[in-house]
């Protein structure tokens, strides 16, 4: 890229209401439509379900309101891995920086990406995951099967998709921006008259049904079988229950990585994440309630594909509700996508300003863009779509995220200390009470998944750890090349 086709710095564009939009709108994706199901199988009850989405919605507020400190003290690209960096050092800030190139960002982007292609082959049969456009086989499994590569109709769309986004981004920030209020306002409004229906169709056996014995927690199998739990199988169950509500909850952060393109960050920036998590919160927490009224609990738990919505709308809007839901989820996918794909970019460039990543993604283009950033995360996540096993990835982000938003929130107590006198024009709410719960909970969240469900815990904590020789072989080969040029 010439020296002069560029831009040197980011432009302020955006203001508290897309701030808000992008909380909200990367946020909610498809989550909130299918995990219940999931959540209900290891928990069985309608106490319980709504339980793990007020203890996420707890954590994720609580988690919000304590960014905006740091958000106020650097106002600038990059987020969470800036405070990290700033309360730790450049090796915690760049395994998070790692974690989020190799599976954090990206894995979530393919999964929404597919999530997307899915639905609208609800309304266009032909781009369903059932359509395989192309196979190659691969060898022979232990039951002397044959092992095949394919490419479905649903990978090839969501990487259009995925591709499509980009390309937008690429061209300035108004453009994303324009799609990420226009999106996420139309889900919104679509969601809140998806539960203001839904609890007029409200069937009163069903809720009396549901809520005899809220409280009894058990494994709810998709025979009908219920499995009891002891007090250690009970808390493994709501630790693996609030994987998928805290994956559905995840990328509040993400309004955090684009201060630099803010009007008003020290303000804005804490403004639009207790704004955007708190109405997320309240949605996600009424759809679950709406789940529990219309739909017995061994529906939610056996809903086709585990997709929880679909089965509500079928009883809410009648035979209409599948294609009510479908074009919903294409509306919230395709808005929830292109904030995840606006806001990662300016983390690999704010790493790469630092020397923790490929240099050309610390330069802008000349809508004042980090563009190469941009087009490497969309190969990463397209490799991941094509690689089907985005699914596998995305089971352990909710282990990881919160082991680094842990470490991000005790960085504010180390910050304190550190830098007393800093300029802090939004405070902590409820500091230090608040953190250090969160803290708590975010630790057993982890420690009960490491003793019960390590499935989740250890491919995650691989993933991080193989940034470790990975950053000291680049600050070996940053370290030689400035040797040479000194040299030279």
């Amino acid at each position: 890229m010439a020296k002069n086709s560029g831009q040197s710095k980011m432009k302020h564009e955006l203001g508290l209401l897309d701030g808000t939009m992008l909380v909200a709108g990367s946020m909610i994706g498809s989550g909130i439509f299918i995990v219940s199901a999931d959540i209900i199988r290891n928990v069985g009850s309608s106490g319980w379900l709504i339980a793990i989405w007020l203890l996420t919605g707890f954590m994720t507020l609580t988690a919000a309101l304590s960014y905006g400190e740091l958000s106020g003290m650097f106002p600038k690209a990059g987020g969470q891995y800036v405070y990290l960096k700033e309360a730790y050092n450049k090796l915690i800030a760049f395994l998070y920086g790692w974690s989020f190139f190799a599976v954090i960002q990206t894995g979530t982007i393919a999964a929404v990406g597919v999530a997307f292609s899915k639905f609208t082959a609800y309304l266009i049969p032909a781009f369903s995951e059932d359509n395989i456009l192309w196979k190659l086989k691969t060898g022979v499994d232990v039951a002397g099967q044959d092992k095949f590569f394919t490419i479905s109709a649903a990978q090839v769309v969501s990487i259009l998709l995925i591709i499509l986004l980009t390309y937008i981004n690429t061209r300035g920030v108004k453009g994303g921006k324009l799609i990420q209020t226009t999106f996420t306002l139309t889900k919104l409004l679509s969601l809140f008259g998806l539960i203001g229906f839904g609890f007029l169709a409200f069937k009163g056996e069903i809720w009396h049904t549901n809520w005899t014995n809220a409280w009894d927690i058990h494994n709810l199998g998709k025979d009908g079988s219920i499995t009891s739990l002891t007090l250690g199988g009970a808390l493994g169950a709501i630790a693996a229950a609030m994987v998928g509500s805290i994956f559905s909850s995840d990328a509040w952060n993400n309004v955090t990585f684009i201060a630099g393109e803010m009007k008003n960050p020290k303000r804005d920036v804490a403004l639009s994440l207790g704004l955007g998590t708190l109405i997320v919160t309240i949605i996600y927490v009424s759809a679950n309630i709406v789940y529990t009224g219309v739909l017995p609990l061994h529906d939610i738990a056996n809903a086709e594909k585990d997709r929880v919505a679909v089965a509500a709308s079928h009883v809410i809007f009648g035979n209409v509700g599948t294609y009510v839901i479908a074009v919903m989820i294409m509306i919230s996918t395709f808005g929830c996508n292109n904030g995840l794909i606006l806001s990662g970019a300016r983390v690999y460039y704010t790493m790469a300003k630092d020397g923790l990543f490929f240099k050309r993604t610390g330069t802008l283009n000349k809508f004042a863009v980090p563009q190469f950033g941009l087009w490497i995360q969309c190969l990463v996540a397209s490799v991941l779509c094509l690689s089907g096993r985005y699914g596998d990835l995305l089971d352990m982000i909710s282990f990881v995220v919160v082991i680094f938003y842990v470490l991000t929130i005790v960085g504010i107590y180390i910050l304190r200390a550190k830098y007393p006198t800093a300029e802090r024009p939004y405070k902590a709410v409820g500091y230090p009470i608040l953190p250090a719960i969160y803290i708590l909970m975010g630790i057993t969240f982890c420690i009960l998944l490491i003793i019960y469900k390590p499935q989740f815990t250890w491919p995650g904590l691989i993933i991080v750890l193989i940034g470790v020789p990975i950053y000291y072989i680049s600050q070996r080969n940053a370290k030689h090349e400035d040797e040479t040029v000194t040299d030279s």
